[in-house]
């Protein structure tokens, strides 16, 4: 007799992963079947409350109404999570009968979903060390002892979350053990886990070339997108559980500039949407007071702008940023954000206060498409009720890729490029700069670095390669018209001397547009062709009229890299022969020496010298002086053209490090802008290893015009 074997895999998870239901297998040779059986239980956290805002209890699932895209769904799961908002805190502990240790190392642990959590508030304390300074690490630590000690209710259920050295680290499940997260604090506090360097290089490390460009530690430096990917990872986690969890993040600030993957960001909250986690970001800075000048830990930022203000402004507008990408996390996902206040332990208690009574919602959806699309929630309740419901109100489905032909290769990433979920399983990293052309047009290169160790290698005519997708779209910002877009794919040929440095090298890839003054979004795709696993770089720019400058002189973006690849490199073609003959010819990153590749993250060595590459407009040349129409009138101003001088200061801490000698450059004579090209190499042997800032300052003596400017950099032994 034939036999049937079903297997069936519930995934209790609040993302929706959509499988096929009821796949069958072809017959076996032994005249078996097999059934194979996949579902996804989505849940809903609801809260409902009449008109005067509390909460309706003794409700059932048949009161509930739940649709899917307007498609009804059978209500499965049904829970009263009872949440009572004044329970009373824990009974206090004697000091000497607290039995606190120092841990000589922390252990790590994972999140064990249990019968434990019903009616329990689940709040995940996540430290972000990457983000605090020490005195800010020893303030937020202080704060979640003293709630433990003195606030932490019976209905409360405390996690330990851990984020340095690149990865994050439970240091403790869910528990209402107080001295265990008592000594676990109290560790912390005495020095684990508190660096802040999270780059890791040695000077024994080998150098492949330049196909694969800087040590792959570069990453966690200056990268935005590694704080909110390890958030992500955090919510990833917490999403085992179906209960509402919050997840108090303590950090210094978290700045997201044009300069990081908006993309990543977008994916943060996605994550944490999907998983029922609520941020609730507290600033460890506190209340902070800043001096309009600088106070005495760095030397006067110096210029005119400390006599307008300018200065003043900058200190501002730079703090405000950094609070404002937390306070887009916690709004986003339905939390609060707390700031400026010394007192950090009341935000620890305005989140607890935040969870009451909800009503937990389970149902198997209907739907079975992989398309990464958005779908609408909705539920209902009997309008008798005249209540109002706080809900998610849908999710995206999950992306799943199988075996697909050139053809659906092709049209998923189409689909991906049309999402509104980014994909970030892969990391990317990328510059934009632009050079004027003429008096229209700028040219935009653009390079894109992924780590190396993210792609997969597969074997082809006996040597190991591997294959990249890209696909590209710049979008006007106000008009929201496409353009210009671009697809392109590289086979990386590696050699076997090679091939082991890859798993801590990045590749490089780089292209150029032409575009017109204005203000641009980009969305940048790249997948890797042996896993389809994609990666997604999302972000804003503005091309500035350069023509419309009058004050100061008016320069490029400033290119810095100690890198310079071969033109006929093919992972760095992205046209070939005329059309890339023809690029080539407006690129400024080419000569002679081969193509200057920006870096991206600006991290350097000290056994590379540094590259500095910019250009300088003067303008149309002077007009013939003539006699003025009328007498005493004044003749009219003409521009002068003339070499430019220009030096490097690099700072560390507010104070300089080092300054180059002042080099001339001489404009291109038949420019009618009176292009300057300006390069520059820094020899870096003398700086030690750390984070620095680097400024370029161009001067114009004949037209008495300066033009400055100051960026970020890291050295790495």
């Amino acid at each position: 007799m034939k036999s049937l074997v079903l297997i069936a895999t519930l995934a209790l998870a609040t993302s929706a992963v959509s499988q096929q239901i009821g796949t069958n297998q072809p017959q076996g040779q032994d005249g078996s079947y097999t059934l194979s059986v996949k579902s996804q239980l989505v849940t809903e956290a609801v809260v409902i409350k009449d008109k005067s805002g509390k909460f309706i209890p003794n409700l059932t699932a048949n009161d509930f109404t739940v649709t899917e895209d307007g498609t009804p769904q059978k209500i499965r799961v049904f829970e009263h999570e009872s949440l009572p908002v004044d329970a009373e805190p824990l009974p206090k502990q004697d000091p000497n009968d607290e039995q606190v240790k120092i841990y000589k190392k922390l252990a790590r642990t994972s999140f064990q979903q249990s019968a434990q959590y019903k009616d329990k508030r689940l709040i995940a304390m996540y430290f972000d060390m990457t983000a605090m300074r020490p005195d800010d690490q020893l303030r937020a630590l202080q704060s979640a002892e003293k709630f433990i000690r003195t606030q932490m209710t019976s209905a409360d259920l405390v996690s330990i979350l851990r984020y340095q050295g690149g990865s994050v680290d439970v240091l403790q499940d869910f528990s209402q053990d107080r001295n265990k997260m008592l000594s676990i604090l109290e560790t912390m506090i005495v020095g684990e886990g508190q660096g802040n360097d999270e780059s890791v290089s040695d000077d024994s490390s080998a150098d492949t070339g330049a196909a694969f460009g800087q040590d792959s530690g570069e990453f966690n430096i200056f990268n935005t997108d590694r704080q909110l990917s390890a958030l992500q990872t955090a919510a990833t986690m917490l999403g085992a559980m179906n209960e509402k969890k919050i997840l108090l993040y303590f950090a210094s600030g978290l700045r997201l500039n044009g300069n990081d993957n908006q993309a990543q960001l977008h994916a943060t909250v996605e994550t944490a949407v999907k998983s029922g986690v609520s941020f609730w970001p507290i600033d460890a800075r506190g209340l902070v007071a800043s001096a309009p000048l600088g106070d005495a830990s760095q030397a006067s930022p110096g210029g005119q702008g400390m006599y307008s203000g300018a200065s003043a402004t900058a200190v501002n507008d730079r703090f405000q940023q950094s609070q404002d990408t937390l306070y887009a996390l916690a709004a986003d996902t339905g939390g609060k954000s707390f700031f400026d206040n010394n007192d950090l332990n009341a935000g620890i208690v305005r989140a607890q206060k935040a969870i009451t009574d909800y009503y937990l919602i389970g149902y198997y959806t209907t739907n079975t498409s992989l398309n990464g699309a958005f779908r609408k929630i909705k539920i209902t309740v009997a309008d008798s009720l005249n209540a109002s419901l706080d809900y998610r109100k849908g999710y995206y489905a999950n992306k799943e890729f199988g075996k697909f032909n050139g053809t659906e290769k092709e049209r998923q990433l189409e689909d991906a490029l049309m999402l509104g979920d980014p994909i970030t399983e892969l990391t990317i990293a990328m510059e934009l700069n632009y050079f004027q052309l003429n008096r229209a047009e700028y040219f935009v290169p653009l390079t894109v670095k992924i780590p190396g160790r993210e792609l997969a290698l597969a074997k082809k005519f006996g040597s190991e390669h591997t294959v990249i997708d890209f696909v590209c779209e710049i979008k006007d910002e106000i008009g929201g018209n496409t353009v210009t877009n671009l697809r392109d794919n590289v086979d990386v040929k590696i050699s076997d001397a090679t091939a082991a440095e890859l798993a801590k090298r990045p590749i490089e890839y780089s292209t150029g547009f032409t575009l017109l003054p204005g203000r641009y979004s980009i969305k940048f795709l790249a997948r890797d062709d042996e896993t389809g696993r994609i990666g997604t770089y999302q972000s804003s720019f503005i091309i500035p009229n350069l023509n419309k400058e009058t004050k100061k002189l008016p320069i490029s973006s400033v290119i810095l890299s100690n890198q310079r690849v071969d033109t006929k490199s093919a992972l760095f073609n992205t046209m070939k022969g005329k059309d890339q003959a023809k690029a080539d010819a407006v690129n400024p990153l080419m000569s002679a020496e081969g193509k200057l590749i920006p870096s991206v993250t600006r991290v350097f060595r000290t056994d590379r010298d540094l590259e500095i590459l910019l250009q300088a407009y003067q303008g149309a040349p002077a007009a013939p002086a003539t006699a003025p129409a009328t007498p005493g009138a004044a003749a009219p101003a003409a521009s002068a053209r003339g070499p430019l001088v220009a030096y490097v200061s690099i700072f560390r801490d507010g104070k300089k490090a080092m300054e180059t000698q002042a080099v001339k450059a001489e404009p291109i004579a038949e420019s009618r802008l009176g292009t300057t090209p300006i390069r520059m190499k820094v020899p870096l042997t003398n700086l030690t290893a750390g984070e620095y800032d680097i400024q370029v300052t161009v001067l114009d003596p004949a037209g008495n015009r300066i033009a400055t400017w100051r960026g970020p950099m890291a050295i790495a032994r």
